[in-house]
């Protein structure tokens, strides 16, 4: 939901494209730039866009954000004066909409002072025709049939309405050495989807007593080695990726990746770290806050992470085939995941953790994930209170371990996982009774392509 966490869009038409133009304005200028430098993909024009206008933010490291959306492109400007310009981008390669503001400093060499990109619905008038419930399940399965057959998609969907699966199909291949064919039931690695387990399992733990919220987590984790984190980053900070305290992935993860078996082993890796900027201040999404989460479920339970999760949240959900056991051991169904490397698909085994922790890297099925929303939205995971608040927006697009996005009828949440060789999505509309599940072993936005697709097609009515 959105471009970290993915969402919802329509199509637009090429005649609508082509009434769009930039202002002669410097900020129009200097969309057209951009848009130069993100849609060629040429690391030169990225280099010289960030000498010029942002040195400190550079587009350069843009690169993924070029790949899942293939570049943008002018739909309309909504305002425009000599230093500000907002902007309706579409995004080439998919359905996803965007807005866009640019705003420039008053120096003699005007840099920019806010660039915000944010998805949003489509313009009125602008979207592809909505559709019979059985018409746009229809017309998916025979949008994925292509992308199989160009293999751009090897993966799962499930789609539901008011609690009734209308699809439930597989494409592709689970291994491409032993051409063993994905089945519905095949196992994905799911990256940060696992987010929304531990979530759940925090908030369980909030309801019963045994966390609080607004309480530092040092009120837990006694002997954490940041005093400053401890003293100062609560249990919401850590839901809502407000706490500053950054994010695993890196040199000393490629290191160690083999020997992080633990969530100590992770406190022991990164705990000394001050935070990178005063809780509450700022948002930015931190896998490691989600591994903090998951020493607090376990100093709170007693329990492991992973025993924790099984028993109060995978068992009452009927969820018999998610899990993160080890890459080590033999798990049947499980599929490999391919990266894309200079062109060719490789299996992505060199890049996965020794297993899946809070903070994600566990395996799951598009129907496990399917009785976890409707566990869900019943009541058996948690309250309906704490449902809506975990579910309302905290932050921008995040409430409590779940993305939050859309409006009106389509206000939705769910999450998102994406890593080289693996991609899912799980979307929640429930004024409109729908859950959209997609899982693929194939780079993002693998994933995320169908559920943009037939979200743009399903009908609106409740």
């Amino acid at each position: 939901m959105g471009w970290i966490v993915a969402i919802l869009s329509l199509f637009i038409s090429t005649a609508a494209l082509a009434q769009a133009a930039l202002p002669p304005t410097p900020p129009g200028r200097v969309l057209a730039e951009l848009l130069e430098a993100l849609n060629t993909g040429d690391p030169a024009k990225a280099e010289a866009f960030d000498r010029t206008y942002r040195p400190r933010d550079p587009i350069a490291g843009m690169g993924p954000l070029r790949e899942q959306t293939g570049g943008f492109e002018l739909v309309k400007v909504e305002q425009s004066d000599a230093t500000t310009l907002v902007a309706i981008l579409r995004e080439k390669a998919g359905d996803r909409f965007a807005r866009l503001e640019l705003g420039l400093s008053a120096d003699a060499e005007p840099k920019l002072s806010r660039f915000k990109l944010d998805p949003v619905m489509p313009p009125a008038g602008l979207g592809a025709k909505r559709l019979p419930l059985a018409d746009a399940v229809a017309a998916l399965v025979k949008h994925q049939d292509e992308a199989a057959a160009a293999d751009s998609f090897s993966g799962a969907l499930l789609i539901a309405k008011d609690g009734k699966v209308v699809l439930e199909k597989a494409w592709g291949l689970a291994d491409r050495e032993r051409k063993l064919p994905v089945t519905v039931d095949t196992k994905f690695r799911i990256g940060s989807m696992n987010k929304m387990f531990t979530a759940v399992a925090v908030l369980q733990l909030v309801e019963a007593g045994k966390l609080g919220l607004d309480e530092p987590i040092g009120t837990y984790l006694s002997s954490y080695p940041s005093k400053d984190i401890a003293k100062k980053v609560t249990v919401r900070n850590l839901l809502t990726h407000t706490g500053g305290t950054g994010d695993i992935f890196g040199s000393e993860f490629d290191k160690n990746r083999l020997n992080l078996r633990t969530i100590d082993d992770y406190i022991a890796l990164y705990g000394k770290r001050a935070p990178l900027f005063a809780p509450g201040a700022g948002q930015r999404y931190s896998n490691y806050g989600f591994i903090l989460l998951g020493a607090l479920i376990e100093k709170a339970s007693g329990m492991s992470y992973e025993d924790y999760v099984r028993k109060n949240v995978f068992a009452p959900a009927g969820m018999m085939s998610t899990g993160s056991l080890p890459e080590t051991e033999p798990v049947p169904g499980r599929s490999i995941g391919y990266l894309n490397q200079g062109g060719k698909l490789v299996p992505n085994t060199d890049t996965l953790p020794w297993r899946g922790t809070s903070a994600g890297g566990g395996y799951s099925t598009v129907g496990d994930l399917w009785r976890f929303a409707e566990a869900l939205q019943a009541g058996k995971l948690v309250s309906k209170a704490m449902l809506d608040l975990a579910t309302s927006t905290q932050f921008p697009m995040f409430g409590f371990g779940f993305a939050v996005v859309g409006e009106g009828n389509w206000k939705g949440f769910g999450h998102n996982g994406g890593a080289p060789g693996m991609s899912g999505d799980l979307h929640i509309f429930p004024r409109l009774g729908y859950v959209l599940v997609s899982l693929s072993n194939l780079d993002p936005p693998a994933s995320t392509r169908p559920l943009e697709f037939i979200e743009a097609r399903l009908p609106e009515a409740p």
